[in-house]
């Protein structure tokens, strides 16, 4: 896939830090292989993680902290370090950096969606490199569970993105931990529609054994629902460009084949849900075959919902399988009408 116009690139703690100290040699080199980028006509954003460590150090902390409120404050502090850093040594390469601070819910929000977009849009235009970071302070559960992997999936939707690069302290990704499995093989690439990327999602939706990769595979599945790639790598110096040359590094997720519209990406990660059903085999297969959700097919209502609200749809194993928005209060759902619960258009199979 050649690379047209812009990239996204993520950049984790373990990589940003070193020691407990912010790896200048490593911002150096993101530099300069930005600065060979733009010489190609590619455009990059930036995703950065580092500012809590930061400022957890800044003010002497002994360890990370996990209260929520110290979390803030010690990314409050640590913020302006990173950023001052970045700027300093992009300057030094006639980079010119801008500082973002958004978050997960822009996508909840039509106007925050819209607004997010044309502001990157205009910084990439104005030959400006977006470094982008959660906004802490008014972040809650994004920020415990450490989700700027999803966070630079929603930048590279919004920016339609050629790739999305996501830089780890592992070769990429492996069939089991690497840190505990002795005989954990690497992943070369994926195919998005694939068993083997299915199965990888329900081992990190579960928590078990991916070593700390749960949140970037769910980051290659929202990308690939869009039509981008993902590429999970170590950094070297010519670890990007290796990338948008399709050199043979980290692990490459391919997206899915059928790209998903902007609107049931904004069912499947920014509709707030508020309902639940289970629903039995006959409706499964159903939906799955591009129907909408008949009343006649839902066994349970777990969850009540008003019309016009989110709902998550299980199958009798209760395993999470569609979301959608319904088109009826839950109160007048019967097994005796054939009533649209769920229109196909408003119905996003996970």
């Amino acid at each position: 896939m050649k690379i047209k116009k812009n990239i996204v690139i993520k950049i984790g703690t373990t990589s940003i830090i070193k020691d407990g100290l912010l790896n200048k040699q490593f911002i150096d080199s993101l530099a300069r292989s930005v600065k060979l980028l733009k010489s190609q006509g590619v455009k990059t954003l930036i995703v950065t993680s580092g500012a809590v460590q930061l400022g957890a150090n800044e003010l002497k902390f002994q360890k990370r902290p996990t209260n929520l409120k110290s979390l803030q404050v010690a990314s409050s502090v640590g913020q302006i370090e990173l950023i001052n850093s970045f700027k300093s040594i992009f300057n030094n390469h006639n980079l010119k950096i801008g500082q973002v601070l958004m978050s997960k819910n822009v996508l909840e929000d039509r106007f925050q969606f819209v607004n997010t977009t044309e502001a990157l849009n205009e910084l990439l235009n104005q030959d400006i490199i977006p470094v982008i970071n959660e906004n802490d302070i008014v972040a809650t559960e994004e920020l415990k569970f450490g989700d700027n992997d999803r966070l630079s999936a929603i930048v590279a939707i919004i920016t339609k993105a050629d790739k999305l690069i996501i830089v780890t302290d592992q070769e990429g990704l492996f069939n089991a931990d690497p840190t505990s499995t002795k005989d954990a093989q690497k992943i070369d690439y994926i195919e998005f529609d694939s068993e083997e990327l299915t199965n990888l999602i329900e081992k990190s939706s579960s928590g078990r054994g991916m070593g700390g990769f749960s949140t970037k595979i769910m980051a290659a599945q929202m990308a690939g629902f869009s039509g981008i790639p993902t590429q999970i790598i170590p950094w070297t110096d010519e670890a990007v460009l290796d990338c948008i040359n399709e050199v043979e590094i980290g692990t490459l997720i391919k997206p899915s084949i059928k790209k998903v519209k902007l609107k049931k990406l904004w069912i499947a990660y920014g509709l707030p849900v508020i309902g639940k059903i289970i629903i039995d085999s006959g409706a499964v297969e159903a939906i799955s075959s591009d129907a909408s959700l008949l009343s006649i097919g839902i066994k349970e209502i777990i969850k009540n919902f008003d019309n016009n609200e989110g709902v998550e749809i299980f199958d009798d194993q209760n395993n999470l399988i569609a979301k959608g928005i319904s088109k009826i209060h839950s109160s007048d759902i019967s097994n005796k009408n054939n009533e649209i619960v769920i229109h196909k258009d408003n119905l996003l199979i996970l």
